[in-house]
C-alpha cells in the first residue's frame, strides 16, 4: 500500500484557498489501489491517518460516515 504524508496545516489552508473539500481531492487520487494518507503536524508528528479506498463508492460511504460522526461530535459540544 502506498503511503502519502501530508502536512495537515498547509493542506487545510490550501483547501480553504481553493474553496474545495478534502473529499474532492481524495476522489482525484483514486486509481484502483488503496493508499494510506498520513496527516502530520509541523513537527512531523502523526495527527491522524486515513485509508483512501480503491473506489469512489467506498469514498462516498466514508464521507457520509465522517459527516455523521462530525455532526454528532458537534452536537455533543452544545
Amino acid at each position: 500500500m502506498q503511503r502519502i504524508e501530508i502536512k495537515a496545516e498547509g493542506f487545510f489552508e490550501l483547501l480553504k484557498l481553493k474553496d474545495t473539500s478534502m473529499w474532492t481531492i481524495f476522489s482525484q487520487m483514486i486509481d484502483g489501489n488503496e493508499k494510506e494518507i498520513i496527516f502530520l503536524d509541523n513537527e512531523d508528528k502523526i495527527l491522524f491517518n486515513y485509508i483512501l479506498p480503491s473506489n469512489t463508492e467506498k469514498l462516498e460511504e466514508d464521507r457520509k460516515e465522517f459527516s455523521k460522526q462530525f455532526a454528532d461530535k458537534l452536537g455533543s459540544l452544545n
